[in-house]
């Protein structure tokens, strides 16, 4: 950080715009069938378009141009009858054709809007454009006994299909440019766009940002910050991009128009190199490519495959099931846990306590783990039946969170848990006084502070009690029958 003081950053406004490269999941590249599997050996998936050899012509792949259709609809983007693409010029090492395929003047969609949640509001977020564009190959810079000299070139990469999604600069701090983020690749997972895959490469970002006085409407000189594959650089990142802009102007100096990169290691944005506009990419139209028409046909085919969104599925959870919009949001926050949140419920347990159990006992078994909610051992029915037999007092809550736990490991019925443990709550009054007066009789001194007047005392003694039958007697009655024999005189 640059260490700018609050009351000086104060005086500021940052104005954050983001473009997100979007990995579209498909199994061949957008313009030829070479496959987009990820990990193959270097340069094993090209041919003569993707390698952009002389007298190779490129064919679109109709599910790209379907799941960048599909995206656009959830972002709620119009999609135009009529797109073109382009060729966008420049030279890098990863750029066989010396162009990159992309959409310039006329995009595939324009005009949507995405509602995020922070610090508890909402907010609406326009959508400038989604459209679409071949990926460039994999610059591998590191990791050979040459990359002090050298850098190499994986081509497999190249001629993936990619949707460009523009915002609007709408944002005005990094913690919401990041719930932009999380709210857009709950979506784009939700309707199977793409695997969001970071990692890979499958989500990529970049940050415009800039600052202006508060009060200001013109907008300040922005920088684009490049390199940032997680969103928690994104936000260190403009953290100290915000600053850096806010100190220049502050010492008299002029923010320029550049790309900057994020330098993780030295936690700073740095130059690399001044801002380009469109015109210094030379766009024309693409002659190897009609331009694209999108039918009424090919967009009630693709609404027809569209999913219930994350925030129709929240407010949706909240009014069938009676759930706390907190509760809700944690439940959504993927499309298989919200799956399996209604699966449980419909085997049999009530909402509110399905999404208390998920929440609590079942997502702290597989985070311990390492599983996610669909590699989960327990079946939505089995964790049904562990909360209808804590819930109808078959067993106590203790033995219903230890069946769930050896369910969880050895993957038996519940039910057979129970009977196997001997988990069956204790309700015989008999077995119950029996073993209150056992815990009267081994701890004199507790039961004296007691009968003296230190109600805190009781919780020791109910804790023997419930040691003894090994937490099986029933509590409601253990509390009864315990205070019954101690208030005798």
């Amino acid at each position: 950080m640059t260490g700018v003081a609050p009351e000086t950053l104060e005086r500021y406004e940052p104005v954050i715009g983001i473009e997100t490269h979007v990995q579209l999941k498909t199994a061949s590249k957008i313009f030829c069938a070479c496959s987009t599997r990820f990990g193959d050996a270097p340069n094993h998936n090209t041919c003569p378009v993707c390698l952009g050899l002389p007298g190779a012509l490129p064919v679109l792949n109709l599910r790209a141009l379907e799941l960048a259709v599909k995206a656009a609809l959830a972002l709620n983007c119009t999609v135009h009858e009529g797109s073109r693409f382009a060729r966008k010029n420049y030279f890098y090492p990863d750029l066989p054709k010396g162009y990159q395929i992309s959409m310039y003047e006329l995009p595939l969609a324009t005009g949507g809007h995405l509602e995020i949640e922070h610090e508890g509001h909402s907010k609406r977020i326009g959508i400038t454009r989604l459209h679409l564009e071949d990926d460039a190959a994999k610059g591998m810079h590191e990791g050979f006994p040459d990359s002090a000299q050298n850098t190499y070139i994986d081509f497999n990469r190249g001629g993936v299909p990619l949707a460009e999604i523009v915002s609007e600069p709408d944002l005005r701090w990094p913690a919401e440019a990041r719930a932009y983020l999380d709210a857009l690749k709950q979506v784009l997972l939700y309707t199977e766009v793409s695997d969001c895959n970071m990692e890979e490469g499958s989500l990529r970002c970049d940050a415009n940002v800039s600052v202006r006085r508060r009060g200001e409407q013109r907008f300040g000189v922005k920088t684009e910050v490049k390199n940032l594959n997680s969103f928690r650089y994104l936000e260190r990142a403009l953290e100290h991009e915000i600053e850096r802009q806010v100190q220049v102007l502050e010492s008299g100096g002029r923010v320029e128009q550049e790309t900057r990169l994020w330098n993780v290691a030295a936690g700073r944005t740095e130059p690399m190199r001044s801002k380009e506009y469109a015109h210094d990419y030379r766009y024309f139209p693409e002659p190897d490519l009609l331009p694209v028409r999108v039918t009424e046909e090919l967009i009630a085919r693709v609404r027809a495959e569209m999913p219930e969104l994350p925030a129709a599925r929240r407010a949706r959870l909240v009014k069938d099931y009676g759930i706390t919009p907190y509760d809700a949001g944690v439940l959504t926050a993927t499309r298989e846990l919200a799956d399996y949140f209604e699966a449980v419920v419909r085997a049999g347990a009530a909402g509110k306590s399905a999404a208390n159990w998920i929440q609590v006992e079942l997502l702290r078994l597989l985070n311990d783990s390492g599983k996610t909610i669909s590699e989960s051992p327990i079946s939505p029915a089995s964790l049904a039946k562990v909360i209808t037999l804590s819930e109808k007092q078959i067993t106590t809550a203790s033995g219903a969170k230890a069946t769930l736990g050896i369910a969880f490991k050895t993957g038996k019925d519940p039910d057979q848990i129970v009977k196997e443990e001997g988990f069956a709550q204790i309700t015989d009054t008999g077995e119950i006084e029996r073993a209150c007066r056992e815990a009267i009789e081994n701890h004199p001194d507790q039961v004296a502070k007691f009968r003296a007047g230190n109600e805190g005392v009781f919780k020791f003694l109910v804790g023997q009690v419930m040691r003894a039958t090994r937490g099986q007697a029933n509590p409601q009655a253990v509390n009864e029958t315990l205070r019954r024999l101690l208030e005798r005189p």
